[in-house]
């Protein structure tokens, strides 16, 4: 299958100098993509259907500061009812189409209690709280090793070389911070909340952890970004939902397109 998807991108793409999965609300980078063409998830042999709200289900090929990107304008989730490795297969793509650097993005919870909504945040490292790894299963050397090192899972090189490409720019740093993955798709406890906070953890979510492990597995360049849409259970008194994290994210956005056209052009 992995054979017949690659041949169907590279007829329709050419070199990527970086690739960006797009998280819930995210997706406004697409409308800065200069010769954009359109690949929906349909006409792509192995991919899934995406049915989490905010997320499109396609790709994005062309040009953003005169640098080649494809975007994944919406993800796969394990609480879809998609497993890990289904999850993380269009990764393994990307490897296989010959990318080497990958951004992640996320929706997230914030847990460190100086966060506020709408701050963008790098990051760091990941707890898998799923419990659930892509890389179950028989392995193929030639894709990656069957025990892949985990530690540096993100690119401390590239935060820091993108964190002085924003300042540059924008008198500004992003902080950085830690992420943990949940299955969801309930939002978390305050206990849970409260576990996390307790273990270090500054952002919670329902995506993002099979795809940095995947990307580790085949050797890519990655790197993560957090866009604070919440705060998470517990920490206001307040309910959460689906609304307000995709209406916190739309937000945003603006100042998210700015800072990674910044981060595009400067480090890609």
């Amino acid at each position: 299958m992995i054979e017949e998807t690659v041949e169907v991108l590279k007829s329709k793409i050419g070199n990527v100098d970086v690739a960006i999965v797009l998280g819930s609300g995210l997706g406004r980078l697409a409308n800065e993509v200069k010769d954009a063409v359109h690949i929906r998830y349909s006409e792509i042999p192995g991919f899934l259907r995406s049915t989490a709200p905010g997320h499109t289900g396609e790709m994005v090929y062309g040009l953003i500061n005169k640098k080649r990107v494809l975007l994944m304008n919406g993800r796969f989730h394990m609480y879809e009812g998609y497993s890990p490795k289904d999850v993380a297969y269009p990764v393994e793509v990307m490897k296989m189409i010959g990318v080497k650097k990958l951004m992640v993005t996320n929706a997230a919870g914030g847990i460190k209690l100086s966060f506020v909504p709408g701050q963008l945040v790098f990051i760091k490292d990941v707890i898998n709280f799923a419990f659930r790894n892509p890389l179950i299963g028989p392995n193929d050397e030639k894709i990656g090793p069957r025990f892949p090192d985990m530690s540096q899972p993100l690119s401390l090189e590239w935060i820091e070389k993108a964190n002085n490409a924003i300042y540059e720019n924008m008198k500004q740093k992003l902080e950085i911070g830690t992420y943990a993955l949940m299955l969801g798709p309930s939002y978390e406890t305050p206990a849970e909340i409260m576990m996390l906070r307790k273990l270090g953890v500054d952002m919670v979510g329902m995506s993002t952890v099979p795809e940095i492990i995947k990307a580790n597995h085949v050797g890519l360049e990655i790197m993560g970004i957090s866009c604070v849409t919440n705060m998470a259970a517990g920490v206001l008194k307040q309910p959460l939902s689906e609304k307000e994290v995709l209406d916190v994210a739309n937000s945003v956005s603006s100042n998210f397109v700015s800072i990674v056209k910044i981060i595009i052009e400067k480090t890609c």
